[in-house]
């Protein structure tokens, strides 16, 4: 059986029972550069399978359950618990398990080379480790099981949320410390920021529902027991307080209005999303 964090299914709670009773309301004074950042990133996701990468950004996975309840994308939009930044190199038992967790989330390279829709990965980025690990890991598989990769490299995106920098023509960009970006069409690679106050939050000191998942654990059964500590009850607060927040009409209104505004409005995909979300 693979392993998998415990996490509460925000959309339906019959999980939940009195974790939240006497709860303090949390104060999502990120809300709004949220919202704008995931409409961005909708926007930027050529109509593909959405998968958020570990949990940096599981607020936006949140916003989007209630935001797309009601609509056909309520089942496009998935999380990838892993946790790979600064994995090194796998031993063949740990690749074994890595790919048993990508292909219980539906990717295989069998899967990559004959989906009809592109397979977009999804991560807040700093220098892009953990983007370079997973690319890595897939393309050896994709080489192993001798898959066509010319179709597949048409297929993948990644989307990195990065903290808000000047503009400016000199400005850093992670892809540009890499070399495997060149392996994809251009269109491959997008960025969307966030305001460094946010991005900081959501990376360093936002409490999370799920314990990290890196390799070392893998194989550790106490990641599918739920934990019911103070922090993940605030987290779980907080992460119910962004699925309603996501319901609300003038959050998809804003998402709206800031999609209207990407380059990609005019595709015939994201047109039918607006009129989903306007409804």
């Amino acid at each position: 059986m693979t392993n998998r964090p415990f996490r509460w299914d925000l959309v339906r709670p019959d999980q939940v029972g009195t974790l939240l009773d006497n709860a303090e309301e949390p104060h999502l004074w990120f809300l709004d550069d949220l919202t704008t950042c995931t409409a961005k990133v909708l926007a930027r996701c050529a109509d593909g399978e959405l998968h958020f990468v570990g949990r940096s950004l599981d607020s936006m996975h949140d916003l989007l359950g209630g935001a797309l309840e009601r609509t056909s994308w309520r089942a496009r939009v998935h999380q990838l618990p892993l946790s790979l930044k600064a994995t090194g190199d796998l031993e063949p038992p740990d690749v074994k398990l890595l790919r048993e967790n990508l292909a219980a989330a539906g990717i295989t390279p069998f899967s990559l080379a004959r989906g009809t829709r592109p397979t977009v990965f999804a991560d807040l980025v700093c220098d892009g480790d953990t983007f370079t690990e997973l690319y890595r890991q897939l393309r050896d598989w994709i080489d192993e099981d001798r898959e066509a990769w010319h179709v597949i490299r048409r297929k993948l995106r990644f989307v990195g949320v990065t903290s808000r920098q000047p503009t400016r023509p000199d400005a850093w960009r992670w892809q540009e410390g890499v070399t495997w970006t060149g392996e994809l069409p251009a269109a491959a690679v997008r960025n969307v920021s966030l305001s460094p106050a946010v991005w900081s939050y959501f990376g360093d000191h936002q409490a999370k529902l799920t314990p990290s998942f890196p390799r070392q654990r893998w194989t550790d059964e106490t990641v599918r027991i739920p934990d019911h500590g103070k922090a993940t009850r605030r987290a779980l607060a907080e992460a119910f307080a962004l699925v309603d927040a996501g319901r609300s009409a003038s959050v998809r209104e804003r998402l709206v209005r800031t999609i209207v505004g990407e380059p990609a409005r005019g595709e015939p995909w994201l047109r039918a999303l607006v009129t989903e979300l306007g409804g």
